[in-house]
């Protein structure tokens, strides 16, 4: 099995996941905002693709070429940009793995026919900020990503999914629901202004007892 090629990480590389609706392009712009050019954002692959036309299916075969897809476009977009900015913070909306809670066949099966391991997939990032999804406390998650088709109870379910998936990454930081989201945003950027602080202060790398999960 040929096995994509891995490129030279970014001095700090953060993924934001988690469930539909739960804040995480909120606060990967705002932190954006707050620091500047220290830090460079990947969007979203999934959202690029089909808010650009890319279609969509519901069929089992269709499913697995457009994750496929989502798959290959999401790591060359990290890897353009950290070729791109080399010195700067990485803050990717949603990472490479997202794409097994979506697959048919089960998340052993997705990273086979992609070419890789879950193992290898963790370890292109340093942490993991995982934003649980709106619809965990029955709140809509309509708003903002018009690329967004599921209904709650598929995002509670998916946020699930990906939760088990992405919690086996050592440094993983989960920001629950809350009833109040700037609250919620408020602690999710506060994960990330520790990380930085903690990165850079530790001689660039993280403290291995620091994860919740």
């Amino acid at each position: 099995m040929t096995q994509p090629q891995t490129s030279a990480k970014a001095p700090l590389r953060i993924v934001l996941t988690g469930g539909p609706g739960g804040g995480k392009t909120t606060a990967a712009d705002l932190f954006r905002r707050e620091i500047g050019e220290r830090v460079v954002i990947v969007p979203e692959a999934a959202t690029l693709l089909f808010s650009g036309g890319f279609p969509r299916s519901d069929h089992d075969l269709a499913t697995r070429s457009i994750q496929k897809a989502i798959f290959h476009v999401q790591r060359n977009l990290e890897d353009i940009q950290s070729a791109e900015f080399p010195e700067r913070i990485l803050l990717c909306d949603r990472g490479t793995i997202d794409g097994a809670a979506y697959w048919p066949g089960g998340a052993d099966d997705f990273f086979a026919a992609v070419g890789t391991t879950l193992a290898q997939e963790l370890a292109r990032y340093d942490a993991v900020i995982f934003f649980e999804t709106a619809a965990a406390g029955d709140i809509s998650i309509e708003g903002g990503n018009p690329t967004r088709t599921e209904s709650l109870a598929e995002a509670v379910e998916l946020d699930g999914r990906l939760r088990r998936l992405w919690s086996q990454h050592p440094h993983f930081h989960l920001v629950q629901h809350a009833a109040s989201f700037f609250k919620k945003i408020t602690f999710g950027l506060a994960h990330i202004e520790s990380l930085v602080g903690q990165y850079r202060s530790n001689g660039n790398t993280l403290d291995m007892k620091d994860s919740e999960r």
